[in-house]
C-alpha cells in the first residue's frame, strides 16, 4: 500500500515537471514574424505613337472598360495633309508604270507605216538591180550602173531592217530595267501610303486592356508629343500578393506552396494563396547581427503569390499580412 502510494506521488511529480518544462518552452518560444506585403497587379501606362492635338476623351478616372474602347482621339493636320500627298504619289507612280508598260496606237502605226515604206523601196531597189543586171550581160549598160543598183538596194534593206526594229521596239514599250524601276517606285508609293494610313490610325487610342483607368493626365485640346502618357490603367482581373521576405523565412517554401495571408481593408478577411514566384535575386534589406557577434547578413528575396479564388473587392495597394517562422526556431 505505501509502495503505491510512494509510484502516485512520483507519477504525480514527474507530470508536474513536464507541465511546467512545457509551460517554460512555449513561454519563452518566440513567436512568428508578421511580414507584411501588398496587392499588386499590371498597370498600363497609355501613350500615343504619334504627336497631336486631343479632341475627344470619352473616359474618365474610375471607369471599368473592355479592351478596344475609345480612349481619346487625337488630331493633327499635318498626318492628314502626308496622307493625301502619299495618296498622290502612289497615283503618279502606277500612272508611270502603265507608261513605261504600254505604247501609244498611234506610234505603232506610225512604226509600221515605216516597215510598209522601207518594204517598197526595197521592191523598187530590187527590180532596179534585176534590169541592170540583165542590161550589163548584153553589154547595154556600163558595169557602174550595176554597182549603183547593187549599193541603193543594200541600203534599202537596212532601212526596211531599221524600221523593222523600231517596230518592235514600239510595240515592247520600254525596257527591263525601265519597268522593273517603275514597279519598285509603285512598291515604295504603297509603303509610304501604308505608313502614313497607320500613323493617322494611331490618332485613335484604344484600352489595350480590360481594366480600370486610374490616371488620366491628357484633357481636351492639349497637344501631345509621342510616348507622352495619357492615361494609366490596372488590371483587376489579374492580382496578387507581393512579399518581401528575409531568407531565414523562405526555409521550405517552394513554388506551388499554400499559407494565408490577411487584408486589413476587408475586415481582416483571410484569404488562401498560392506562391508562384520566389525571386532568385537576393535584394540587400537590413542585417540582422554583424560579423562581431559571429552571425551573418540576411538579404529578402521577393515573394509573389496568387489567391486561390477570386477575392471580391481586393484592389492594388491594399496591405496583406501573413506570419512566418525563422529558420531554427
Amino acid at each position: 500500500m505505501a509502495a503505491a502510494l510512494r509510484t502516485g506521488r512520483w507519477f504525480v511529480l514527474s507530470a508536474g515537471l513536464v507541465g511546467l518544462a512545457l509551460l517554460l518552452w512555449f513561454a519563452t518560444r518566440p513567436p512568428p514574424l508578421t511580414v507584411q506585403g501588398e496587392v499588386s497587379s499590371n498597370r498600363v501606362d497609355i501613350s500615343p505613337r504619334v504627336s497631336g492635338r486631343v479632341l475627344k476623351l470619352p473616359v474618365n478616372v474610375g471607369d471599368t472598360i473592355e479592351r478596344g474602347v475609345l480612349l481619346a482621339e487625337l488630331e493633327s493636320p499635318q498626318l492628314v495633309a502626308a496622307l493625301a500627298a502619299a495618296r498622290a504619289a502612289l497615283g503618279v507612280a502606277k500612272a508611270d508604270l502603265d507608261r513605261v508598260n504600254s505604247t501609244r496606237p498611234e506610234t505603232i502605226a506610225a512604226r509600221k507605216a515605216d516597215v510598209a515604206a522601207a518594204q517598197a523601196d526595197v521592191v523598187l531597189n530590187q527590180e532596179i538591180y534585176d534590169r541592170q543586171a540583165q542590161l550589163v550581160r548584153g553589154g547595154n549598160t556600163p558595169q557602174q550602173r550595176v554597182d549603183e543598183a547593187t549599193r541603193n538596194l543594200e541600203s534599202a534593206i537596212r532601212r526596211r531592217e531599221a524600221a523593222e526594229a523600231a517596230l518592235q521596239l514600239a510595240i515592247k514599250g520600254a525596257s527591263d530595267e525601265e519597268k522593273a524601276l517603275a514597279a519598285a517606285q509603285v512598291k515604295q508609293a504603297e509603303a509610304t501610303l501604308n505608313q502614313r494610313e497607320v500613323d493617322v490610325a494611331e490618332l485613335t487610342i484604344r484600352a489595350p486592356i480590360n481594366g480600370q483607368v486610374t490616371t488620366r493626365v491628357a484633357e481636351l485640346g492639349e497637344n501631345f508629343s509621342a510616348g507622352a502618357p495619357l492615361f494609366s490603367m490596372i488590371d483587376l482581373g489579374d492580382l496578387w500578393f507581393t512579399f518581401n521576405m528575409r531568407e531565414d523565412l523562405l526555409s521550405g517554401l517552394k513554388i506551388g506552396d499554400r499559407f494565408e495571408v490577411t487584408v486589413p481593408a476587408l475586415k481582416s478577411q483571410v484569404i488562401p494563396v498560392r506562391v508562384t514566384v520566389i525571386n532568385v535575386q537576393g535584394q540587400y534589406a537590413t542585417w540582422r547581427a554583424t560579423r562581431a557577434t559571429g552571425d551573418f547578413d540576411l538579404r529578402t528575396f521577393e515573394v509573389r503569390a496568387v489567391p486561390v479564388q477570386t477575392v471580391e473587392g481586393l484592389r492594388p495597394g491594399m496591405s496583406a499580412i501573413t506570419a512566418r517562422a525563422a529558420r531554427g526556431r
